[in-house]
């Protein structure tokens, strides 16, 4: 059974692509983390650009980064 965790889930959009897999999130227009892929996403090579829709989750902890952890699929076809 997983463990319970206390996370925050927001939504926001990915602004910019770093190496090694780090993203910079517009959560809303005053606030911006970073953020890496969640487990499923990095070993499914799931592809994440810039404009991206992405559920972060954040810890109360450490408001400035998260784990990306959902892709929001907007009717965008796959190549």
């Amino acid at each position: 059974m997983p463990k319970e965790r206390d996370e925050i889930l927001v939504v926001g959009e990915i602004v910019e692509v770093f190496p090694k897999s780090m993203f910079k999130i517009q959560l809303d227009e005053q606030h911006q983390v970073m953020a890496v892929p969640a487990g499923r996403l990095r070993l499914s090579n799931i592809r994440l650009v810039a404009g991206d829709k992405v559920r972060v989750a954040l810890s109360p902890y450490d408001l400035t980064r998260g784990r990306i952890t959902w892709r929001i699929n907007e009717g965008r076809q796959a190549r």
